[in-house]
């Protein structure tokens, strides 16, 4: 009997302390992993990409560890990469949605979710005028963010002047700042769910009693979560209303965070 070769398993990525229990992982099941760095590097249009499956771990948070240049050669490759036929796990339409927070609020409303009030402003005029749109608490936050990055509260578009003359207001990649409506949620908690191909695979509770600067990896928090109480299991199932609303037409690796069960997502 001859057995089946398993293709080659590409990974694009750019922290390589994520990478070990992917590549663990893959290899268990009879995968050859060959990992490609993405920070710098060089893509000749008239050549194909290697053959094999390619898998796309690279986060919007990228340059928070130096690797400034990762997310536009990220996007360069995955259309160089689609362009030849190859198959790609968090291709480019998924990759354009993760690192825009303004985008992911869209593709939210698409599908009748109710989020809370949310604009993207670029500079300190149109800063300032969408906060003086709000009737009430908003917060800032990265538009390409990840790990909570650049989220602040306000109570008032004064307050906002006056961080902003302070000179500590970092507006992060491409200085596209969100704007969001506050919601108080009943309690403070997140939860995160994560749907692969329209199915539900595993829901967290994470707690935000300290903040919103939650990177549920182990790599970012050594202690375990019975010990530290930022993470753990949710009540969540599949058979949640929001979650079936959530997995309509999703055919990519999606993680939302929820705030509650009252169809409205609080801001995080």
């Amino acid at each position: 009997m001859i057995s089946a070769v398993l293709p080659t398993t590409n990974v694009l990525y750019e922290n390589p302390a994520w990478i070990p229990p992917l590549r663990n992982a893959l290899e268990r099941e009879g995968f050859r992993v060959r990992l490609v760095h993405v920070n710098e590097g060089s893509i000749d249009a008239s050549a194909p990409p290697p053959e094999g499956i390619w898998m796309n771990r690279i986060s919007p948070s990228s340059h928070t560890r130096g690797h400034v240049h990762t997310v536009e050669l990220a996007r360069q490759l995955l259309y160089w990469l689609e362009f030849h036929g190859r198959r790609v796990i968090n291709g480019l339409p998924a990759f354009e949605l993760e690192m825009s927070k303004l985008r992911q609020d869209l593709v939210l409303r698409r599908h009748g979710i109710r989020t809370p009030r949310t604009v993207l402003a670029v500079g300190r005029e149109h800063l300032l005028g969408a906060a003086a749109t709000f009737d009430g608490p908003f917060i800032t936050k990265h538009d390409q963010g990840g790990k909570g990055l650049g989220i602040r509260r306000f109570h008032s578009v004064g307050e906002l002047e006056r961080h902003l003359d302070g000179g500590g207001f970092d507006a992060g990649p491409g200085a596209r700042v969100i704007l969001q409506e506050y919601v108080s949620a009943p309690e403070p908690f997140i939860t995160r769910v994560e749907i692969v191909g329209g199915r539900f695979v595993f829901a967290m509770r994470s707690s935000t009693a300290d903040g919103f600067e939650l990177c549920p990896s182990d790599v970012c928090n050594p202690m375990p979560v019975e010990t530290d109480g930022l993470f753990g299991p949710s009540s969540v199932t599949a058979d949640d209303p929001l979650v079936q609303q959530l997995a309509l037409g999703v055919d990519l690796i999606v993680i939302v965070e929820l705030g509650s069960h009252t169809g409205r997502i609080p801001a995080q």
